[in-house]
């Protein structure tokens, strides 16, 4: 067997090794949130209490966060505006705040009025009805552009499904998700 030559000056392609799941300190990142909302409301004016609820972390499974911050008050409809733009913004502020690692995003979710539950709800119950569209249609069904934790939510949500497959497709903002139906082997 012989050796692939590199041309000199150049390394050779490297796959990168994937490391290790970071640890995600409930504590730490709960103190740090707290310092962060108590700051960005009273620095924006904003009318709104928030509430940090604990559970169980879940290291990327694609359940339940390991902390999340509820919002009420009469700036409520601001947050929600938009498709709760501002509310997503506020989340993504503080993840930068809290210094997380990319993969530990899902542990720290923001909420107002149930907002986020609900839609989640609405994502997996829009992921199984097209699902049964592609069984029975055979056809591909193909999602509108969607962020990457929405796509992972129906990739969970369909993963095991019987008859289909779901592929992401597309860069960037213009992302999609693509459920396949699965030939039967003859």
């Amino acid at each position: 067997m012989s050796e692939a030559r590199v041309p000199s000056g150049k390394r050779p392609y490297r796959r990168p090794v994937p490391s290790e799941m970071p640890a995600f300190d409930r504590e730490l990142a709960s103190q740090g949130l707290r310092q962060f909302l108590d700051l960005a409301i009273r620095e924006m004016g904003l009318e709104l209490q928030y509430e940090i609820s604990t559970a169980e972390a879940t290291e990327g499974k694609g359940e339940e966060p390991a902390l999340v911050a509820s919002f009420r008050g009469a700036d409520e409809e601001l947050l929600l505006a938009s498709h709760a733009e501002l509310l997503l913004a506020l989340e993504h502020i503080a993840h930068r705040w809290l210094r997380l690692d990319p993969r530990l995003h899902d542990q720290v979710r923001f909420d107002c009025g149930d907002y986020r539950t609900t839609h989640l709800d609405e994502l997996k119950l829009s992921a199984r009805v097209a699902a049964q569209r592609v069984r029975e249609t055979g056809q591909a069904f193909r999602f509108n552009p969607m962020s990457a934790r929405e796509r992972r939510i129906i990739h969970l949500e369909l993963s095991g499904a019987p008859g289909v497959r779901t592929i992401s497709e597309g860069s960037g903002d213009r992302r999609q998700l693509v459920i396949y139906p699965i030939k039967p082997r003859k």
